[in-house]
């Protein structure tokens, strides 16, 4: 192990150069306060937990980030595994090194699903991870750039922990993390996320293309040096000096290629390229000439990523070309500049460095909305994947401006790309010169031009169904709440009357008492117009208002009345080989029987928790006791807490059918609108797990519910 002078050497041997004096003293102070925080905490492999923090902080520095990144890094876990305050946090290291650390305990804090089959990737809990690191990116890139770092030495690690959480991790890095490492163009991340995660999720494959690639390198090396040697000598007769190296592509990416175009590893020809890398953008071009009055070019394989740059910014001259010996070689040409950017993403550059472009800052900070927008708009785990991967194409304005968007955007799509206000004004679109309707799917190098009526009411409801983009619709929809406000306010105040009217209680006091239950604290609520606008746009549903002022209605009465006959005894359990130890239940995780479970020693006794529960994250050891569940359950019933969301009210009488087949009753259940979706949150009680499982796996299957998962 290192000391704390040899690990900072190590440091500017990667940045590249020495650090002054303040910074070398501030990470000399981050190393020793995450060093003792860490003390005494163990990885997997057996080594010292702090030497994680300590190889993220290294992976930092090799992406080019700043002190406070780096710092960051060291730090990142301290929040999260050892119980230090944020506070302590800032006050030793700075506002913004806090920022940093907090941003990544709150995306780690909110964990993903252990299971990521179809069903369970519609879960909500999942959308609200990646919302959390989508809107992390839309204030300080850092923040995800820390955590992505985090997952690759995880990952790099990952041969130590057993072989289910192996493919739990990979699965969560394949459909997640590397997409979003993608959209900040940091290729190098990308890739060997996505390689680790192929190797561990199919290591057979893995193995055997890993074997066919290195005999393809070591068959075609020679040719590919004198392919290189030729260009660089061609090249530096015309006074154009460069760096030329084969390259190849990734292994997750060969795969990929092979399973989409249906091919084996011997039919796809591109595999290993050559890359150019020239001093500047004019020399570039003069490259891709020269090279072209070598060899002949394949018709259709030559692509102008500098002239019109991907959507994460990525830079470079394509080519593909038939050598002397009759074989393609495919061959990128970029600048330096263009190389780092390609490695590392803007997002290593933006705002942190000296000598950053405006056209850089422009197109971080449009990224950075989008992230938002599509945090804030997406209610489905496949909005939020179609989001993140989906393809992209470039449009021009007529000024000669390229604007990106998905593929399938409309005008109206456009229009608000430009301006929020051109959106709100729009009034038409000509494409190409050609009027052309609101439903036309723009195509790459359309140049479109909006027209503009200022005097036209603004965007009409029906504009969503044209809406590609998130940001086009999270837009409309807050133009559409803006502008019928007034009427929205009088019809859920109407609404909200009638209720009063039907529980012989004032407006007034209805009022009071849901202020006196922080129920507008719950649901976000500013004040009495936001209720009434949020009833009408059922964001907020009117039984659950009810709720506050009748114990239970009718059917759940009923529902109760019936569970109660059915739960003639208590579940117990064995508690260190001893039955009949006074226990109690925990209702953060309401444990059933089937359910792994723990004993924790508390205030109030011997708790009983789910194993996987986090609010037993951190307890102490003797604060554990082993329990199990007894044989004497069954005729007992228990209660789990399910959380539903669902397209509409009507599917809840789907759901009731089928707890009544399966003998389950809802003990109590609360719907609240969010959006477009219904989140329905019930007390059901059941005999046992797999009870519960059949039963959630047959709610999956109805038609309107989105998912369904275990709180």
């Amino acid at each position: 192990m290192k000391n704390t002078k040899e690990y900072i050497k190590e440091l500017e041997s990667i940045i590249d150069h020495k650090l002054n004096r303040k910074d070398k003293d501030r990470l000399h102070r981050a190393y020793d306060f995450g060093e003792k925080a860490h003390e005494g905490q163990m990885r997997d492999s057996g080594d010292p937990f702090f030497e994680h923090p300590k190889e993220v902080a290294l992976i930092l520095a090799g992406f080019r980030m700043d002190i406070d990144t780096i710092i960051a890094g060291l730090l990142h876990d301290t929040v999260e595994d050892c119980d230090v305050p944020i506070e302590k946090v800032e006050k030793e290291f700075g506002q913004d090194v806090a920022r940093i650390v907090n941003g990544v305990t709150k995306i780690s804090n909110l964990k993903l699903n252990e299971r990521l089959s179809r069903s369970d990737m519609k879960s909500i809990e999942k959308i609200e991870t990646i919302r959390k690191m989508l809107l992390a990116m839309s204030t300080d890139i850092r923040v995800i750039v820390v955590k992505l770092s985090d997952r690759l030495h995880n990952m790099r690690t990952l041969d130590w922990v057993k072989r289910d959480k192996q493919i739990v991790k990979s699965q969560e890095t394949l459909k997640i993390y590397a997409p979003i490492a993608h959209r900040l163009g940091i290729n190098k991340i990308k890739a060997e996320l996505e390689d680790l995660s192929f190797k561990y999720l199919h290591p057979d494959i893995y193995s055997d293309l890993n074997q066919k690639l290195k005999t393809r390198l070591s068959n075609r090396q020679k040719s590919i040096d004198e392919y290189a040697e030729t260009i660089k000598n061609e090249l530096k007769h015309h006074r154009i000096k460069v760096d030329v190296s084969g390259r190849s592509k990734h292994l997750y990416s060969i795969w990929n290629k092979m399973l989409n175009k249906g091919k084996t590893f011997d039919d796809i020809y591109d595999i290993i390229a050559l890359r150019i890398i020239t001093e500047n953008q004019n020399q570039c071009y003069a490259s891709l000439g020269i090279v072209h009055s070598m060899w002949s070019p394949m018709p259709g394989r030559i692509k102008d990523y500098i002239a019109t740059p991907k959507f994460n910014g990525y830079k470079s001259l394509h080519t593909t070309v038939i050598t002397n010996k009759g074989e393609p070689l495919e061959i990128q040409i970029r600048d330096w500049n263009m190389h780092e950017e390609a490695e590392f993403g803007l997002a290593a550059h933006w705002a942190y460095k000296q000598g950053v472009s405006s056209q850089k800052v422009k197109f971080l900070k449009n990224l950075m909305e989008l992230h938002k927008d599509i945090a804030q708009s997406a209610f489905d785990i496949k909005d939020i994947e179609t989001n993140l991967l989906s393809k992209e194409i470039f449009v021009f304005t007529p000024q000669g401006e390229i604007i990106h968007l998905p593929t399938g955007a409309t005008p109206i799509d456009f229009a608000y790309a430009i301006h929020t206000d051109i959106g709100n004004h729009f009034a038409g679109a000509k494409i190409n010169s050609r009027i052309v309707p609101l439903s036309y799917e723009l195509q790459n190098s359309d140049v479109v031009e909006i027209i503009v009526n200022r005097n036209f009411n603004g965007p009409s409801i029906d504009w969503l169904k044209h809406a590609k983009s998130p940001r086009t619709a999270s837009k409309i929809k807050k133009y559409y709440r803006q502008k019928n406000e007034k009427i929205l306010i009088d019809r859920g105040k109407d609404k909200f009357r009638d209720l009063s009217k039907k529980l012989n209680i004032s407006i007034d006091d209805m009022l009071d008492k849901l202020k006196d239950n922080a129920f507008f604290i719950k649901y976000n609520i500013k004040n009495e117009e936001d209720l009434f606008i949020k009833i009408e746009l059922e964001e907020v549903n009117i039984q659950t208002i009810r709720s506050f002022f009748v114990e239970e209605d009718e059917e759940n009465k009923k529902e109760t009345k019936i569970s109660k006959t059915k739960s003639p005894s208590k579940p117990s359990v064995i508690v260190d080989g001893v039955e009949g130890v006074a226990t109690h239940f925990a209702k953060c995780c309401t444990p059933v029987p089937g359910d792994d479970i723990i004993g924790i020693i508390g205030r109030r006794g011997i708790g009983i928790h789910r194993t996987n529960c986090k609010n037993i994250r951190g307890v102490k050891e003797d604060k554990k006791l082993q329990v199990e569940w007894t044989n004497s359950e069954e005729n007992s019933s228990f209660v789990a807490i399910l959380s539903i969301d669902m397209e509409s009210k009507e599917v809840m009488n789907q759901v009731r059918d089928i707890l009544k087949v399966e003998k389950g009753y809802i003990e109590k259940f609360e719907i609240v609108k969010q959006s477009d979706i219904l989140t329905t949150k019930i007390r059901v009680k059941v005999s046992n797990v797999e009870h519960l499982i059949r039963i959630t796996h047959k709610m999956q299957d109805i038609k309107g519910i989105y998912s369904v998962r275990r709180m």
